[in-house]
Protein backbone atom coordinates (compact mmCIF):
# COMPACT_ATOMS: atom_id res chain seq x y z
CA UNK A 1 0.00 0.00 0.00
CA UNK A 2 2.88 2.35 0.80
CA UNK A 3 4.42 1.63 -2.58
CA UNK A 4 1.14 2.55 -4.29
CA UNK A 5 0.96 5.85 -2.41
CA UNK A 6 4.56 6.75 -3.18
CA UNK A 7 4.09 5.78 -6.85
CA UNK A 8 0.98 7.96 -7.01
CA UNK A 9 2.85 10.92 -5.51
CA UNK A 10 5.71 10.42 -7.98
CA UNK A 11 3.28 10.22 -10.90
CA UNK A 12 1.48 13.40 -9.77
CA UNK A 13 4.80 15.22 -9.42
CA UNK A 14 5.60 14.13 -12.96
CA UNK A 15 2.24 15.09 -14.51
CA UNK A 16 1.14 18.18 -12.59
CA UNK A 17 3.61 20.64 -14.19
CA UNK A 18 2.03 19.92 -17.59
CA UNK A 19 -1.43 20.58 -16.19
CA UNK A 20 -0.08 23.76 -14.59
CA UNK A 21 1.26 24.93 -17.98
CA UNK A 22 -2.11 24.28 -19.61
CA UNK A 23 -3.90 26.13 -16.78
CA UNK A 24 -1.60 29.17 -17.19
CA UNK A 25 -2.08 29.12 -20.98
CA UNK A 26 -5.88 29.11 -20.78
CA UNK A 27 -5.81 31.67 -17.97
CA UNK A 28 -4.00 34.23 -20.16
CA UNK A 29 -5.67 33.62 -23.53
CA UNK A 30 -9.18 33.88 -24.90
CA UNK A 31 -9.22 30.37 -26.29
CA UNK A 32 -12.32 28.38 -25.37
CA UNK A 33 -11.43 25.45 -23.18
CA UNK A 34 -11.58 22.25 -25.26
CA UNK A 35 -13.20 19.01 -24.16
CA UNK A 36 -11.88 17.17 -21.12
CA UNK A 37 -10.08 14.61 -23.31
CA UNK A 38 -8.36 17.28 -25.41
CA UNK A 39 -7.28 19.17 -22.28
CA UNK A 40 -5.69 16.01 -20.89
CA UNK A 41 -3.84 15.44 -24.18
CA UNK A 42 -2.60 19.06 -24.19
CA UNK A 43 -1.51 18.75 -20.56
CA UNK A 44 0.40 15.56 -21.41
CA UNK A 45 2.15 17.38 -24.28
CA UNK A 46 3.05 20.19 -21.89
CA UNK A 47 4.29 17.54 -19.44
CA UNK A 48 6.61 16.13 -22.08
CA UNK A 49 7.98 19.60 -22.87
CA UNK A 50 8.42 20.45 -19.19
CA UNK A 51 10.23 17.18 -18.48
CA UNK A 52 12.59 17.69 -21.45
CA UNK A 53 13.37 21.23 -20.28
CA UNK A 54 13.90 20.04 -16.69
CA UNK A 55 16.28 17.35 -17.97
CA UNK A 56 18.24 19.95 -19.99
CA UNK A 57 18.29 22.32 -17.00
CA UNK A 58 19.51 19.52 -14.74
CA UNK A 59 22.28 18.59 -17.20
CA UNK A 60 23.35 22.23 -17.43
CA UNK A 61 23.23 22.67 -13.63
CA UNK A 62 25.30 19.54 -13.07
CA UNK A 63 27.84 20.63 -15.70
CA UNK A 64 28.16 24.02 -14.01
CA UNK A 65 28.29 22.24 -10.65
CA UNK A 66 31.51 20.48 -11.67
CA UNK A 67 33.13 23.89 -12.02
CA UNK A 68 31.37 25.77 -9.24
CA UNK A 69 29.27 23.89 -6.70
CA UNK A 70 26.33 25.71 -5.11
CA UNK A 71 24.06 22.89 -3.93
CA UNK A 72 23.23 19.30 -4.77
CA UNK A 73 20.45 18.27 -7.15
CA UNK A 74 17.61 16.76 -5.12
CA UNK A 75 14.01 15.78 -5.79
CA UNK A 76 12.87 19.02 -4.11
CA UNK A 77 15.05 21.09 -6.45
CA UNK A 78 13.67 19.12 -9.40
CA UNK A 79 10.09 19.79 -8.24
CA UNK A 80 10.71 23.54 -7.92
CA UNK A 81 12.46 23.63 -11.30
CA UNK A 82 9.58 21.79 -12.97
CA UNK A 83 6.99 24.18 -11.47
CA UNK A 84 8.95 27.28 -12.54
CA UNK A 85 9.52 25.89 -16.03
CA UNK A 86 5.84 24.91 -16.30
CA UNK A 87 4.68 28.44 -15.45
CA UNK A 88 7.21 30.02 -17.84
CA UNK A 89 6.23 27.59 -20.61
CA UNK A 90 2.52 28.39 -20.16
CA UNK A 91 3.30 32.14 -20.23
CA UNK A 92 5.46 31.73 -23.35
CA UNK A 93 2.74 29.85 -25.22
CA UNK A 94 0.15 32.42 -24.09
CA UNK A 95 2.41 35.21 -25.39
CA UNK A 96 2.73 33.53 -28.79
CA UNK A 97 -1.03 32.91 -28.96
CA UNK A 98 -1.92 36.49 -28.01
CA UNK A 99 0.56 38.19 -30.36
CA UNK A 100 0.46 35.86 -33.40
CA UNK A 101 4.28 35.82 -33.44
CA UNK A 102 4.68 32.08 -34.05
CA UNK A 103 2.08 31.84 -36.81
CA UNK A 104 3.47 34.98 -38.47
CA UNK A 105 6.76 33.12 -38.98
CA UNK A 106 4.95 29.97 -40.11
CA UNK A 107 2.91 31.99 -42.64
CA UNK A 108 6.09 33.61 -43.95
CA UNK A 109 7.45 30.16 -44.85
CA UNK A 110 4.13 29.12 -46.43
CA UNK A 111 3.54 26.28 -43.99
CA UNK A 112 0.14 27.56 -42.87
CA UNK A 113 -2.31 30.39 -43.48
CA UNK A 114 -3.75 30.24 -39.98
CA UNK A 115 -3.29 32.79 -37.20
CA UNK A 116 -2.73 32.21 -33.51
CA UNK A 117 -5.98 33.95 -32.62
CA UNK A 118 -9.00 31.89 -31.54
CA UNK A 119 -11.22 33.49 -34.24
CA UNK A 120 -11.28 36.12 -36.98
CA UNK A 121 -13.34 38.30 -34.62
CA UNK A 122 -10.63 38.22 -31.97
CA UNK A 123 -7.88 38.78 -34.56
CA UNK A 124 -9.50 41.89 -36.03
CA UNK A 125 -10.01 43.52 -32.65
CA UNK A 126 -6.46 42.61 -31.57
CA UNK A 127 -4.76 44.02 -34.66
CA UNK A 128 -6.98 47.00 -35.54
CA UNK A 129 -6.67 49.53 -32.75
CA UNK A 130 -9.05 52.18 -34.02
CA UNK A 131 -12.48 53.76 -33.67
CA UNK A 132 -15.43 51.57 -34.62
CA UNK A 133 -19.00 51.95 -35.81
CA UNK A 134 -21.40 49.42 -34.33
CA UNK A 135 -24.44 48.73 -36.51
CA UNK A 136 -27.20 47.88 -34.07
CA UNK A 137 -30.63 46.29 -34.35
CA UNK A 138 -33.16 48.70 -35.83
CA UNK A 139 -30.62 50.41 -38.09
CA UNK A 140 -29.02 52.59 -35.41
CA UNK A 141 -25.26 53.20 -35.57
CA UNK A 142 -22.94 53.96 -32.65
CA UNK A 143 -19.49 55.46 -33.20
CA UNK A 144 -16.75 55.43 -30.58
CA UNK A 145 -13.55 54.02 -29.12
CA UNK A 146 -13.80 50.35 -28.04
CA UNK A 147 -12.16 50.24 -24.60
CA UNK A 148 -13.28 46.62 -24.17
CA UNK A 149 -14.90 44.13 -26.50
CA UNK A 150 -16.10 40.54 -26.20
CA UNK A 151 -13.66 37.76 -27.05
CA UNK A 152 -16.31 36.04 -29.18
CA UNK A 153 -19.22 37.38 -31.24
CA UNK A 154 -21.61 35.21 -29.24
CA UNK A 155 -21.63 36.75 -25.75
CA UNK A 156 -20.34 39.74 -23.83
CA UNK A 157 -20.48 43.51 -24.13
CA UNK A 158 -18.72 46.34 -25.93
CA UNK A 159 -17.55 49.19 -23.68
CA UNK A 160 -17.54 52.23 -25.99
CA UNK A 161 -15.95 55.52 -24.95
CA UNK A 162 -16.33 58.91 -26.72
CA UNK A 163 -19.60 57.54 -28.06
CA UNK A 164 -21.76 59.26 -30.67
CA UNK A 165 -24.92 58.27 -32.50
CA UNK A 166 -24.64 58.52 -36.27
CA UNK A 167 -27.50 59.38 -38.59
CA UNK A 168 -27.52 60.09 -42.32
CA UNK A 169 -26.11 63.62 -41.92
CA UNK A 170 -24.75 64.19 -38.44
CA UNK A 171 -22.76 62.81 -35.55
CA UNK A 172 -24.58 63.32 -32.24
CA UNK A 173 -22.15 63.01 -29.29
CA UNK A 174 -23.49 61.47 -26.08
CA UNK A 175 -22.82 64.37 -23.70
CA UNK A 176 -21.86 63.50 -20.13
CA UNK A 177 -21.44 59.78 -20.91
CA UNK A 178 -18.09 58.26 -19.94
CA UNK A 179 -18.75 54.94 -21.65
CA UNK A 180 -21.67 52.90 -22.85
CA UNK A 181 -22.11 49.11 -22.69
CA UNK A 182 -23.66 47.46 -25.73
CA UNK A 183 -24.50 43.72 -25.66
CA UNK A 184 -22.88 41.87 -28.54
CA UNK A 185 -26.24 40.25 -29.37
CA UNK A 186 -27.54 43.70 -30.43
CA UNK A 187 -24.67 44.26 -32.89
CA UNK A 188 -25.19 43.23 -36.52
CA UNK A 189 -21.93 44.54 -38.00
CA UNK A 190 -18.73 46.28 -36.88
CA UNK A 191 -16.90 48.85 -39.01
CA UNK A 192 -13.24 49.57 -38.22
CA UNK A 193 -12.39 53.15 -39.14
CA UNK A 194 -9.22 54.21 -40.97
CA UNK A 195 -6.47 55.37 -38.64
CA UNK A 196 -6.33 59.06 -39.54
CA UNK A 197 -5.39 60.72 -36.25
CA UNK A 198 -1.82 59.37 -36.41
CA UNK A 199 -1.03 60.93 -39.77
Amino acid sequence: MENLASDLVRMLQYLLPGFLSAWVFYGFTSFAKPSQFERVIQALIFTLLVQVLVYLYQAMALAIGHLWSIASWTSDVELVASVVIAVLLGLLFAYFANTDRFHAVVRKFGISRETSYPSEWYGEFSTRVTYVVLHLDGGRRLYGWPREWPSTPLRGHFAIEQASWLNEKDEIPLEGVGSILIPVEAVRMVEFMNVTWER
